[in-house]
């Protein structure tokens, strides 16, 4: 069974449904940028309710030290997920030093790109492959874009990875059957508009992630 990641929860309400109708992670984003933006308390209440029952993911971009270890110090996360242009060095800097699961975020375009992957096999536990942000765009990811999935098997990719970019409940199960992920990870594509989760959307797609053909 494909596992599900719901990230970018910001309300006890969505972060309760994502848990109820079995989400396995639960993410939560620590950019100051992004419309999904929690400060260290508001995430510490939501992940008080995710505890024991989902894995509780804390989002950050490029952070540092004293950052990570504020957000860590208050909020507990299970997994950090590193959503920026950590190299392979830093990967190994923050795993010795916080001894949590990592998962890494490769923005992927071309089969170049998701071949990138490799580089951090052994370091992060999970490689999270995400559709390239344009350009002119403000956030790294949840820009709700999808990226041609035939380029992971292009990629060479090894090991247990996560799908993400441009997925709903419409999709996910041609998503699930084309590249077979471990998990596929969700922001914009369970929303009303930008940052703002809806409860309907949430239960729609993990319902077609558990229904979905494997």
């Amino acid at each position: 069974m494909t596992r599900v990641k719901i990230c970018g929860l910001t309300t006890l309400a969505t972060m309760s449904a994502a848990v109820e109708h079995g989400a396995d992670y639960v993410g939560l984003v620590f950019f100051a940028r992004s419309p999904r933006n929690v400060d260290v308390e508001t995430a510490a209440a939501l992940a008080d309710v995710a505890r024991g029952r989902s894995a509780v993911v804390g989002l950050t971009v490029d952070a540092d030290d004293m950052t990570l270890a504020g957000m860590i110090g208050q909020v507990h996360p299970d997994m950090l997920q590193l959503h920026g242009s950590e190299s392979a060095a830093r990967v190994a800097e923050i795993k010795a030093r916080f001894k949590l699961p990592i998962i890494k975020a490769i923005s992927v375009a071309t089969a170049a790109d998701a071949a990138s992957g490799a580089d951090y096999e052994g370091l992060a536990d999970l490689i999270l492959f995400d559709a390239k942000a344009p350009k002119d765009a403000p956030l790294p990811g949840g820009n709700g874009l999808a990226f041609d999935w035939s380029v992971l098997s292009a990629g060479q990719r090894e090991g247990d990875f996560m799908l993400s970019g441009g997925l709903n409940s419409h999709n996910v199960g041609d998503a699930i059957a084309r590249t077979m992920p471990y998990a596929v990870d969700v922001s914009s594509g369970v929303e009303s508009s930008p940052g703002v989760k809806d409860i309907e959307l949430i239960r729609r797609f993990l319902r077609a992630v558990k229904t979905a053909k494997h």
